[in-house]
């Protein structure tokens, strides 16, 4: 039970961290979205993270929408994987190795996109999948990539922070890797969020598709925040598309506040590039579909009226792309609020179901989950 620091109310909906509640939020009262961008300083500050993108007149990056720009030596971005020594810029990560842990996932993998992908579901065989059915007996190779240019509170793999214990992998390795094991039908890049490596991932991905003998099944995937350089974010969906993968965009909030307070950053370059994706692959028509939505449903800010908002904006581009809601389970800074209850979850269904064809809820095993107040020592 926390108390809203501008209403006054008190209420298991209310994180402590943030310290405000979510309708003061969406009505833009008091100082609410002030108190929640300074809980994302704090919140960096512990982690020993930039807590600003960098500013100035110096030399900069534009892999995402941050435009970080290096003003002084020892400057670093925002994702931590980018720094200013002298006059030149040092990058962690380059098109031919990035920060990544790597792991096999036997299908039918958690993927949020598995109950339309064809990995899940056999959906394009022959062309796109190995099997008609689920591909069991195979996998997914899980590609963990470390940074991120948004600051979600409620990240459920915030382990992508800590920059310092990253793997460093070349795409040559990842290749290899792939080509020596037949099992492997799918790529999926995921993190953190792929934005800050993306010239390594299309790299790495390219690579393994001009690499792999005819007819082998090798499907590119990418699960992100979406806010990537168009340009980039146009390469990697292009990747996906003709390979038989896909690309899931994580449209967290649709109000502009409640998105800021969530994830510390705007909401305007991710819509952009998902019309952008939508419009330009998957208005041609391919099944299984080459783009995904999802929303996690964060128990006192992403509720119902959040849902319909973002069913409504991706209904007037293609009413048939599938939308995924996601259950919340309590992590990172907000792991004094509650996993997500039974009614939110069906009243933010029934929200989506009046614009979408294709809606999906998962993560149901959470239903019921009681909250947690582990706090993992950070705070």
């Amino acid at each position: 039970m926390a108390k809203c620091k501008v209403c006054g109310r008190e209420s298991p909906l209310i994180s402590g961290w943030l310290g405000v509640c979510g309708e003061c939020l969406r009505e833009g009262r008091g100082d609410s979205l002030r108190m929640a961008l300074e809980a994302h300083a704090r919140s960096r500050r512990k982690l020993g993270l930039a807590e600003k993108p960098p500013r100035g007149e110096g030399p900069g990056c534009n892999l995402c929408s941050l435009q970080c720009r290096f003003s002084h030596d020892g400057a670093r971005s925002f994702c931590g994987l980018r720094y200013r020594e002298g006059n030149r810029i040092v990058s962690l990560s380059s098109a031919r190795e990035g920060l990544v842990y790597y792991y096999l996932d036997p299908h039918v993998t958690n993927c949020c996109n598995a109950w339309f992908c064809p990995g899940g579901t056999g959906y394009g065989y022959p062309r796109l999948a190995v099997q008609q059915g689920p591909e069991h007996g195979y996998y997914n190779l899980a590609l963990f990539l470390y940074g991120c240019s948004f600051d979600c509170l409620f990240c459920q793999n915030w382990e992508h922070k800590f920059i310092e214990k990253a793997p460093r992998v070349t795409a040559e390795e990842l290749v290899s890797l792939t080509l020596r094991n037949p099992r492997i039908t799918c790529w999926c890049w995921f993190g953190g969020s792929p934005e800050p490596q993306l010239p390594y991932t299309i790299h790495a991905s390219r690579r393994v598709l001009e690499e792999r003998p005819q007819g082998r099944i090798v499907r590119i995937c990418y699960e992100w925040n979406g806010d990537g350089h168009p340009q980039l974010v146009r390469k990697a969906a292009e990747l996906a598309y003709e390979s038989g993968g896909n690309v899931k965009f994580d449209l967290k909030a649709w109000t502009p506040e409640i998105h800021l307070a969530l994830t510390g950053r705007d909401n305007r370059r991710v819509l952009d590039n998902f019309a952008m994706v939508a419009e330009e692959f998957h208005r041609r028509g391919r099944f299984p579909p080459v783009l995904g939505a999802t929303t996690l449903l964060v128990p006192g800010y992403v509720d119902a009226r959040e849902v319909e908002k973002i069913a409504e904006f991706i209904a007037s581009i293609d009413d048939t792309i599938p939308y995924t809601l996601l259950l919340f389970h309590p992590d990172f800074r907000l792991n004094d609020l509650p996993a997500t209850p039974e009614g939110l979850a069906w009243q933010a269904y029934r929200a989506a179901k009046k614009y979408l064809k294709h809606v999906n809820v998962a993560n149901l095993h959470l239903l019921g989950w009681r909250r947690t107040t582990l706090r993992w020592g950070l705070v």
